[in-house]
């Protein structure tokens, strides 16, 4: 059983199509590695095997037109919205709420005919980048439980590495779908915000959170990636962010049009070895594959990592004062810590927040003509793999590198708001994965995709050992 809950999505679907398996029998294996793995990982929160086994036999008696995704056993981060199922933002402050409507990202996965297993497990508000909170605990990563599987979407990724989902559904305002695939070996993407509905996560994307933060689909492949993007894409007529772009098919050449740029580091922050081994073997492959290839500098990253610091970091405190305020005793030590980072700087003050807003233009602006030689970046997601829990500073290169600069090569692109995805390539000298960003323009998604699946198709997603029985 442990083989089939590992196939691609993809795979999955045409075992369902063609009658050789049926829904009740997918899910559940998938029930199966469920309670052999989560009691050890703890990535889903909100999970009733009955009331799984019960909508997959509704679904197998189900008469008429079946949807693109009929059947499929998926996961959504507790911080979308999902009707009937917990969504508590991993904080006391919120324990037990249960939405009476499905942000539309899951109203389209329900539409589309998915089966959802259950909600999965996210740092309290979504401010780390490791998965633990007072109300479920700490979340492990697959290839080590030692180690997280990163945040804020890392009970996301933990399920889908180990079989546990198909697919599913995070969110990303600095990283959330990027670095927990990096830290797990799967694939993910953070959209152009709108591209893909973001109308119904917990908090709202709204403010400067309309630009930095996108739901984004992950999965073992970027072929699934893409499936979940063209299925639950397209425009929410409600999202005053949203455009009316329907997914477009970027054929091979059209893709080799495309001149990528690449880069192992940006100039000021250390990576691994290991790490500038998988980001040159991505452009080997893609220069293999065709595409013209060349190293870059870009000089507009450390503005807009500032930025995302101000905008991410101090907006996002201020945001969370009035609800947390006299209740500071029910925070759990990971949202305190994002706290004491905040509280660093002065809050803004409201012409500092003026300036940064209009800053956030201006320099989306520079950055975009960089990108008109190089409309495709190449580029580490982080400078070291899947970190120890509590660790906050590692060695690379002969030099400390702190926390948030540990991560800063996703941060420049939320503030960009361009699409991203995320592929396994190369893994460190514990065994553990590494990933490669791809980046496109904004609205571009699709040629992000496609590049990616391309890199994926070369490379691709390794089952954890402990996934196989």
């Amino acid at each position: 059983m442990s083989e089939l809950v590992l196939r691609s999505a993809m795979e999955q679907l045409a075992l369902l199509r063609s009658g050789e398996i049926s829904v009740e029998e997918l899910a559940e294996a998938h029930i199966r590695q469920i309670e052999r793995l989560n009691p050890q990982l703890n990535a889903l929160v909100d999970y009733d095997a009955n009331r799984v086994r019960v909508q997959a036999r509704q679904m197998d008696e189900a008469q008429g037109a079946r949807g693109p995704l009929h059947g499929l056993p998926v996961t959504v981060k507790s911080s979308i919205a999902t009707a009937g199922y917990r969504c508590e933002i991993g904080s006391l402050l919120h324990k037990g709420e249960v939405p009476r409507e499905d942000a539309v990202a899951v109203a389209r996965l329900r539409a589309a005919g998915a089966l959802i297993l259950g909600t999965t497990n996210c740092p309290e508000f979504l401010m780390a980048y490791e998965t633990s909170n007072l109300l479920y605990g700490t979340t492990r990563n697959p290839w080590d439980l030692d180690r997280s599987p990163g945040g804020s979407s890392g009970g996301e990724s933990a399920a889908i590495a180990a079989g546990m989902s198909a697919a599913g559904l995070g969110s990303d305002s600095g990283g959330s779908v990027r670095i927990p695939a990096h830290f797990t070996g799967i694939c993910s993407l953070k959209p152009t915000p709108g591209r893909f509905p973001g109308r119904g996560h917990l908090p709202p994307c709204v403010g400067p959170f309309s630009v930095l933060g996108a739901i984004g689909p992950m999965a073992r492949t970027m072929t699934d990636v893409a499936l979940l993007f063209r299925v639950l894409g397209g425009q929410d007529l409600c999202d005053p962010s949203s455009p009316p772009i329907p997914w477009r098919e970027r054929p091979l050449e059209e893709l080799r049009s495309q001149t990528i740029g690449f880069f192992e580091d940006d100039g000021l922050v250390p990576v691994t070895p290991e790490t500038r081994a998988a980001v040159n073997a991505a452009a080997t492959v893609l220069r293999e594959a065709g595409f013209r290839v060349e190293p870059i500098r870009m000089r507009a990253l450390e503005p807009l990592r500032k930025l995302w610091w101000k905008l991410f970091v101090q907006c996002g405190a201020m945001f969370y004062a009035p609800a947390i305020r006299g209740k500071e005793q029910q925070l759990s030590p990971i949202f305190r810590e994002f706290l004491e980072i905040a509280g660093s700087v002065p809050p803004f003050s409201p012409a500092q927040l003026l300036d940064a807003w209009a800053e956030l233009d201006l320099l989306r602006s520079k950055a975009l003509n960089e990108m008109r030689a190089h409309p495709v970046l190449l580029c580490p997601v982080a400078s070291v793999p899947a970190i120890r829990h509590g660790e906050r500073a590692w060695s690379v290169e002969g030099r400390t590198v702190s926390y948030l600069d540990a991560v800063r090569h996703t941060q420049w692109f939320n503030t960009l708001a361009a699409p991203a995805a995320v592929v396994p390539v190369g893994h460190s000298p514990e065994g553990l994965p590494i990933g490669v960003q791809i980046v496109a323009r904004p609205y571009e998604d699709e040629t992000a995709l496609g590049i990616a699946a391309i890199v994926d198709a070369e490379f691709g997603y390794r089952p954890p050992p402990m996934a196989r029985m």
